[in-house]
């Protein structure tokens, strides 16, 4: 089995595959999917001396952690104002100090990873479509007072120097932000883990798991293994296997495309390796990659599966609505992927019962957020701290079912529309 065709996977510097589970087999910990949240949390648990059992069923980095953006700012997709409203001004604060402590754990596990682990390069800058820019200077001035987070805001003179686009009339920047190649990330994380003494199993779909005991027990087509903890981290290819999951995950699909190498051409309209995202509701977000040579455009979601070569056309009309001067900038390949997403919008981080763990949900909220689950995670394993409480209030709500994706594909219409309007004159 291999992941689908992305640019990411063209370009992957670790392209081993890993045996199926054959047989019976023990370890400490059997943790259930190795996406980026599956293998943090094995990464930080095997750190701190367990043994853990890692079954995909398909690769390593397969679903949406090996074919995203590669952004890694802190972030939740919820936003400030709903998570305040249901947490609180505290809890909303010290979510958010995870979320920046998040970029800094992606960073330092990246510098201490062998290898071709992602090369972060730095920066981000959140672009804005209409002419107003009171909000964004309040936004700067209270992540420096209150988290200590330098960001800068950019006018539109300041801009040019980063990009050349009639569509952008302010910014911000974020040094502290990066960008990096999701799938290499990812692989060399697996890398680790098994350095640490853990086992990866691909191709090894789990069909059933029994965690009524002490201890868990699961079956996949062709295995077996048994453990003392259990860790479902499965996202948007979430399946029937735990119906409590299943039930409360919406697999968004999204799009991503990258142009043929044409340096000399992207560098007429940007002239930043920062990654980018414009700040609309419902926005698109890009950056060069291959040192310059190559723009990688992501946006759209649909809540059932669209053909990737016409939603690139979509995006493509969106990038030229930014970038005119790249109507000749070719597009040469395009593909998609699922998203977990939670009907609160917040990552479900979590026990379903003793020594049994969920932790999915992360559509939408870039890779740092990912990365510090689960460290957090693996510390309420371990009964190191309880920072996992945090996440108690955003549970394994009723997504909703087919209305759930209507409602989602509805709301998505709907913040298009308001992002036209803000952006009508």
């Amino acid at each position: 089995m291999t992941c689908p065709d992305t640019w990411y996977t063209r370009t992957a510097t670790d392209r081993r595959t890993r045996p199926a589970l054959t047989g019976s087999a023990e370890a400490d910990v059997i943790v259930i999917g190795a996406g980026l949240a599956g293998l943090t949390t094995a990464l930080e648990l095997a750190r701190a001396g367990m043994r853990p059992l890692v079954l995909e069923a398909e690769t390593v980095g397969f679903g949406a952690s090996g074919r995203n953006g590669g952004l890694v700012s802190p972030a939740f997709a919820g936003g400030d104002d709903a998570i305040r409203a249901r947490v609180g001004p505290k809890a909303a604060m010290a979510l958010h100090r995870l979320s920046i402590e998040g970029v800094e754990r992606l960073r330092a596990t990246i510098r201490d990873l062998q290898g071709d682990a992602g090369k972060p390069v730095e920066g981000l800058l959140s672009l804005r479509r209409f002419d107003e820019a009171r909000d964004l200077k309040a936004h700067v001035a209270e992540f420096a007072n209150i988290y200590g987070y330098p960001m800068t805001y950019l006018d539109r003179r300041a801009l040019v120097s980063h990009v050349d686009s009639p569509r952008y009339f302010h910014a911000i920047h974020d040094p502290n932000a990066f960008h990096i190649h999701p799938l290499n990330t990812v692989r060399a994380i697996a890398a680790e883990v098994e350095r640490l003494g853990g086992v990866i199993h691909e191709g090894s779909p789990v069909v059933s798991a029994d965690f009524s005991g002490a201890t868990k027990r699961v079956t996949t087509g062709q295995g077996r293994a048994e453990a003392q903890r259990l860790i479902f981290a499965t996202g948007g290819y979430t399946g029937p296997l735990q119906p409590r999951l299943a039930r409360a995950i919406l697999p968004i699909a999204t799009y991503m495309m990258i142009s043929e190498p044409a340096p000399d051409l992207i560098a007429s309209a940007i002239r930043t390796r920062a990654c980018m995202y414009d700040d609309r509701r419902a926005g698109d977000y890009y950056r060069l990659v291959d040192g310059g040579a190559r723009l990688l455009w992501g946006g759209r979601i649909t809540t059932r599966a669209a053909d990737p070569a016409g939603i690139a056309r979509q995006l493509r009309r969106e990038m030229l609505v930014a970038y005119p001067q790249l109507a000749d900038l070719k597009t040469e390949l395009s593909w998609s992927g699922l998203m977990g997403y939670a009907r609160h919008l917040m990552p479900q981080l979590g026990q379903l019962a003793p020594d049994t763990w969920h932790i999915t949900a992360f559509g939408g909220h870039g890779l740092n957020t990912t990365a510090i689950a689960g460290k957090v995670l693996a510390e309420a394993i371990l009964q190191e701290t309880d920072r996992i409480s945090l996440f108690a209030p955003f549970g394994l709500d009723w997504a909703g079912g087919r209305a759930g994706l209507v409602a989602a594909q509805m709301t998505y219409w709907k913040l298009q529309l308001q992002d036209w309007w803000r952006e009508r004159g």
